[in-house]
């Protein structure tokens, strides 16, 4: 399967989770709105998202695969098949203490945790997060299994199963968010039983991703000639970039501290943060998932290293760069064409609107981290991701409390953005000091015309935005019209920078179908 396709094939299962989360998030704002129980469910996320963050956005992948395939290719096909399995296995049994002592301890010390995280919640909210936290936290353990599971068939380039995972934990909540709705429950029961459908997922992840290593190979075949067990190696490696890869969440986290005092400020910025991970979903996790098997691939090859290299960035900032600019200029149509109704009222629309302008501001940074990031793992750096990472909270925290006295929670908004971009240029500097960053000739031009194209979308998207305002301006009060408008206006975007890209020589639409055809 083709770099491209691959990408396709994680990104396009990365998007359509996205889609499902915001199937999902849409009825929660309709349901809960920015209140007690809403804010008390996203307290309660950030934690969880915390560690599904840690695990599951390529970090251990990155550590995973190169000792996999170093054990895979180093012996007879039979003997590196079997230690790599049994690499697999003891990776397991290791992540499963490891994240069942780390519930132990934060089932203990929840009360202190919540304080840490919500310091302005009052007593009720802090309770309810509380509770929902010890109904959650089992969703831990099995995203720890998930994610061991999920390297060792990325390794194997078997990305479908881990697709399909991905989907899957979406396709189960927001089947939870529809059973409630229709039940007509309270808004405590109908928080529960979504915090319930968190465990249920991770449950039916590791049933798909586990089903499929075991039906794809011998999986408990002994080797003749066993090597050193290379878990603690794992672990060694894994550890600095499991820390950066919760960095991010860790900026949300201290950005809805920053702000908890002030009111439903928490899930304002949940909302914002929702619709910025789509595009950072789609862009960095796929391409985290899929370019370190291939540059550990390509290491011996100078030129194809810069080809992998090249087609890497140009696809992160081919993803990143229309988004952030698609965000910025249809921040209030998405906002209220996705979350306005019911609980949710207006003045929440605007207030998100304000917060996800600020944020999208530093999605083309966050990728480009990202993607330094794989190529520092491919290196077998996993520490230095990790140091300029922790500059770029440094920043997130720093700036937030900063601005926040000023500009309130789009103040924090903004700060997190500002992080993206000071964490991409120190890694970057960083790679190419090192001479780690090795890019094609054409890559230059070819970013030139990415960057051209956008401009030009934006154009056409802006101008698209005058003239729906112009001629329906009865539109926006209505559901309906609002939805249309913003589908209208997204199509128009993505023809306008599909034909760009046609033009400038990047894609050919014709062969566009054949690149991403999911065929294996």
């Amino acid at each position: 399967m083709s770099l491209a396709r691959k990408i396709a094939t994680v990104g396009g299962g990365t998007l359509v989770s996205r889609l499902l989360a915001f199937i999902r998030d849409a009825w929660i704002a309709a349901w809960l709105g920015a209140g007690l129980f809403s804010e008390a469910f996203f307290a309660m996320l950030q934690v969880i998202n915390f560690f599904r963050r840690l695990l599951a956005d390529g970090a251990l992948n990155g550590a995973f695969v190169p000792i996999w395939l170093k054990l895979r290719s180093g012996q007879s096909d039979k003997d590196g098949a079997a230690n790599a399995d049994r690499f697999t296995r003891r990776s397991l049994l290791a992540m499963l203490c490891v994240t069942g002592i780390a519930v132990l301890i934060l089932v203990v010390l929840l009360p202190l945790v919540v304080a840490v995280i919500a310091p302005g919640f009052d007593e009720a909210r802090r309770a309810v997060t509380v509770y929902l936290l010890i109904v959650a936290v089992p969703y831990i353990v099995l995203a720890g299994l998930v994610a061991v599971i999920a390297a060792a068939l990325n390794a194997e380039g078997k990305v479908g199963a881990v697709t399909v995972s991905t989907i899957m934990f979406n396709v189960i909540m927001v089947a939870a968010v529809i059973i409630a709705a229709d039940s007509g429950i309270l808004q405590f029961e109908f928080t529960l039983l979504l915090t319930g459908a968190i465990v249920l997922a991770g449950l039916a992840q590791l049933l798909i991703t586990g089903a499929t290593w075991l039906a794809t190979g011998r999986r408990w075949r002994r080797a003749a000639s066993r090597i050193p067990d290379q878990t603690r190696t794992l672990f060694t490696r894994a550890g600095p970039g499991l820390i950066a890869a919760g960095i991010p969440q860790l900026k949300l986290i201290a950005a809805a501290a920053i702000v908890s005092s002030s009111p439903a400020a928490v899930a304002w910025l949940y909302y914002a943060n929702r619709l910025y991970e789509l595009p950072l979903g789609v862009a960095s996790i796929a391409i985290s998932a899929v370019i370190v098997p291939r540059l550990v691939a390509a290491m011996r090859d100078g030129d194809a290293l810069a080809g992998v290299q090249s087609r890497a960035f140009e696809m992160a900032l081919g993803l990143a760069l229309p988004a952030a600019a698609g965000f910025a200029l249809l921040a209030t149509p998405i906002a209220g064409g996705l979350f306005e109704r019911g609980a949710f009222t207006a003045a929440d629309t605007v207030a998100v609107a304000a917060a996800l302008t600020a944020i999208c501001a530093g999605l083309p940074g966050h990728v480009l981290e990202k993607v330094f990031g794989a190529v520092s793992y491919a290196q077998g750096d996993t520490r230095t991701p990790m140091l300029t990472a922790l500059c770029g909270l440094g920043v997130a925290i720093g700036g937030g409390l900063l601005l926040f006295p000023y500009y309130g929670y789009v103040g924090a908004a903004a700060a997190i953005a500002l992080s993206g971009w000071v964490g991409a240029t120190l890694l970057g500097l960083v790679v190419h000091k090192r001479r780690w960053l090795c890019l094609d000739a054409a890559a230059g031009s070819r970013l030139i015309r990415i960057v051209l194209s956008t401009v030009i979308m934006s154009a056409i998207v802006g101008a698209g935005l005058m003239a729906v305002h112009a001629a329906f301006p009865q539109q926006a009060h209505s559901l309906a019209g609002r939805v249309a408008s913003l589908a209208a206006l997204v199509t128009l975007g993505l023809a306008g920078y599909g034909v760009s890209l046609h033009v400038f020589g990047i894609i050919r639409l014709r062969d566009l179908g054949r690149t991403l055809h999911m065929a294996p």
